[in-house]
């Protein structure tokens, strides 16, 4: 890499809003939620109504949404949501938020890399009879990321774009034909879906948990503000449109597999593929039963690729907070420079390094990568996102109320921010006394792990000590004014 061709900005009109919307599904990757969360989510606690437990899921997001989308209206930064807590309670806490942002988007992308490992290899050897290594499938997966990180991001965006077609097709197709043919013969199930007894019930919060999991990502929308062209509308289309898709496609696909299956036989399947370690069946046994033994054989091709998909999306995410806060002088400066194409380089390679010195730990430690990497990942993420929201939605009343509020109504600057605040601080603690279903242990362990983000927030309350002299004018006066 040469500095010569080295700038300091991202690539401006380089992206339309479809082409956020397929980053930010990418990143959420609904096929591995559906896969790995859905059939838990019904055993251990949701029954006949998770596709509820998504529903309600989808419309906390889609409230925070509101003043997260008048915040991006107002505030164009690659930083998203370091940005957004800055702006609205001070650099220090924006610090915080970015630090914490840096930890999430880590821990979720280690914990793919964990999966992806494990499930390659699995195919890989039933396809040429040759075992490899889980981190060896992992490393080979994250360099060819790493090649895209380097790459224009419309070449990546495209390339997503063909991989989530074929993803949601496949899928919505699948429940298409068996809403068209009626599923078992039980009928459609809507009083078993919308059950009060379990939906009021302890357990339902098991199902809440697992749809958090599933469904962040969608907050990536404003990381590409600086690329996109038209930000102030594009990024509030991409953020709608999202949240809007991914609940819609939890809801349709959850639902019609409880059609598929029959309410009376439908958590006996999910179970059954439970006990036997591999969820995924409980979805291709119904491709396989509506569209043919075809449908499964693409399905788990289509798992691998959703990884993909998935840690190329948040690759990219990563890189641009790095790459923000080394513009800002919160990190090394070297960071905050772009290619002659436009692409963060530095912040890429620096963002690979890290992915790997964790699948180098954990392999030299002889973990389990899917019950260590990928469920302490996962549980991690899960929280760190959700304390992120919460900070933005704070910030975002105290913004409008500092800085005026033009081209905004009570309900985007106050109400729904306020709103969204208790229902996340609800969130949050009825997921902390479930967290250990997500992380595996003991509840003592996963409230070790939650734990981490607090000290992700000190670190970054620290480094804003350390290095608030290094900071750039323009980061002060932007995030200060």
């Amino acid at each position: 890499m040469s500095d010569s061709n080295s700038s300091t900005g991202l690539k401006k009109n380089s992206l339309g809003a479809f082409s956020i919307v397929i980053l930010v599904l990418s990143a959420a990757s609904p096929l591995i939620g559906l896969t790995g969360a859905v059939p838990p989510a019904m055993v251990l606690g949701g029954g006949l109504s998770t596709p509820i437990a998504y529903t309600l899921v989808g419309a906390i997001l889609l409230l925070f949404s509101v003043g997260y989308v008048a915040m991006s209206r107002r505030v164009t930064n690659a930083g998203a949501l370091y940005a957004y807590i800055g702006r609205g309670l001070g650099l220090r806490w924006g610090v915080a938020g970015g630090t914490v942002a840096l930890y999430a988007y880590t821990a979720i992308q280690v914990a793919v890399y964990g999966f992806f490992g494990v499930v390659f290899s699995g195919q890989f050897a039933s396809w040429t009879g040759i075992e490899i290594k889980w981190w060896v499938a992992a490393i080979i997966l994250l360099v060819i990321i790493q090649i895209f990180g380097w790459l224009h991001i419309e070449i990546g965006a495209r390339v997503l774009m063909v991989l989530m077609a074929l993803e949601w097709g496949t899928m919505l197709l699948l429940s298409l034909v068996i809403g068209v043919k009626g599923g078992a013969g039980e009928g459609f199930a809507l009083s078993g879906v919308f059950d009060s007894k379990t939906i009021l019930g302890s357990a339902f919060i098991i199902a809440i948990v697992f749809g958090f999991a599933s469904m962040f990502g969608f907050e990536s929308s404003a990381i590409y503000g600086e690329e996109v062209r038209d930000p102030k509308k594009s990024v509030a289309r991409a953020t709608y449109a999202s949240v809007i898709g991914i609940t819609a496609f939890f809801f349709i696909t959850s639902w019609m597999l409880i059609v598929g299956y029959g309410p009376s036989k439908v958590l006996d399947a999910a179970g059954a593929s439970l006990e036997a370690g591999n969820p995924a069946a409980f979805v291709f046994d119904a491709g396989t039963k509506y569209l043919g033994s075809w449908s499964a054989d693409l399905m788990s091709i289509f798992v691998i690729t959703s990884m993909f998909a998935c840690n190329l999306a948040f690759h990219n995410g990563i890189s641009r907070y790095l790459y923000t806060l080394g513009r800002d002088g919160v990190l090394p400066a070297s960071l905050g420079t772009t290619s002659s194409n436009g692409a963060p380089r530095r912040a890429s390679v620096v963002q690979t390094i890290s992915a790997l010195v964790v699948i180098i730990a954990f392999a030299i430690a002889g973990s389990d990568p899917v019950l260590t990497l990928f469920f302490w990942g996962s549980g991690i993420a899960v929280i760190a996102i959700l304390a992120l929201y919460l900070g933005a939605s704070v910030s975002i009343v105290f913004f409008f109320k500092n800085h005026g509020s033009e081209g905004t109504n009570l309900w985007q600057r106050m109400i729904a921010p306020v709103l969204s605040t208790v229902a996340l601080c609800v969130s949050i603690v009825l997921i902390i006394q479930k967290f250990e279903i997500l992380t595996g242990g003991t509840h003592a362990f996963a409230l070790g792990l939650a734990a981490t983000v607090l000290i992700a927030i000190v670190i970054g309350l620290v480094l804003y000590a350390v290095r608030a002299k290094h900071l750039s004018a323009d980061a002060i006066k932007d995030l200060a004014s």
